[in-house]
């Protein structure tokens, strides 16, 4: 298929507003999730907000045959979507809250488009994964390749070990929401994302948001180290803060969504 546009974009991704205020919020899932990952967050912000709602072209929900592997070879593209999807929609300011890859297409969106947003919170953000000299993303290339290869040999039992491990805190209703939704994607589709996501390093993009952002990570995340939300904070463009959840995993709002909802109150209505 060809490149996805205007309300096309809008059909393929599932993109839904509900709530009836007047303020936009934007919520987009990480990887291995899709839109309904919200679910326990929207009854909380309807009345305040009109709340837009995506699924990602890799998500499992979207149908496997809009994925262009060479266009989603970057995050430019994502972004160019999120754009899109507001531009459809004829919003002309949002806060946008992202989650892990989300957060790293929200400041790619917002550079392209800074006058887009007026606020990003970026949870389990990284730019990189990868350790390196002082930088330490969590990750050594032997760790990552590990991941590719299990992923290639059984994507089944990928999906059983890396579920629980992401979650992180003992939740087993977040562990098998999370395992439904990651087991949706299609193997290929699942193993492109990882690569594109653990081989890129995108600290170089940082220095260029100029929204204000609000950096927000849990106590405890086997994906994301606490140096790194403490290095994406001190190293965004513009105004920033960090929030530490006290909390494990890196899925907060599907095993913790009351801390969630807590810290966006806190957030949005400042």
């Amino acid at each position: 298929m060809g490149v996805l546009s205007g309300s096309g974009l809008l059909n393929a991704l599932n993109v839904r507003v509900v709530g009836s205020g007047r303020r936009i919020l934007v919520l987009s899932h990480g990887f291995g999730t899709d839109q309904s990952a919200w679910q326990r967050i929207l009854p909380y912000f309807h009345r305040d907000f009109k709340i837009v709602l995506f699924d990602l072209i890799c998500a499992g929900s979207v149908n496997p045959d809009y994925y262009d592997f060479d266009r989603y070879s970057c995050m430019d593209a994502y972004a160019e979507d999120l754009i899109t999807i507001l531009d459809e929609l004829n919003v002309e300011s949002c806060v946008f809250v992202g989650h892990s890859i989300s957060a790293m297409i929200g400041c790619k969106a917002s550079i392209k488009r800074p006058s887009l947003f007026t606020k990003l919170v970026l949870f389990g953000a990284s730019p990189s994964y990868m350790n390196d000299n002082e930088y330490q993303g969590g990750f050594e290339r032997k760790d990552i390749d590990k991941v590719f290869d299990a992923m290639k040999s059984n994507y089944k039992d990928w999906v059983k070990g890396f579920a629980p491990l992401l979650v992180g805190a003992d939740v087993p209703a977040a562990v098998r929401e999370f395992s439904r939704t990651l087991f949706n994607m299609r193997p290929d589709i699942a193993l492109h994302v990882c690569e594109i996501v653990f081989n890129n390093d995108m600290r170089d993009i940082l220095k260029h948001v100029k929204v204000p952002c609000c950096v927000v990570q849990t106590s405890k995340d086997m994906a994301v180290p606490l140096s790194v939300a403490t290095y994406v904070q001190r190293n965004l463009g513009g105004r920033s803060s960090l929030e530490i959840l006290d909390t494990e995993g890196h899925l907060p709002h599907l095993s913790q969504p009351a801390k969630i909802i807590q810290l966006l109150r806190r957030i949005l209505y400042q």
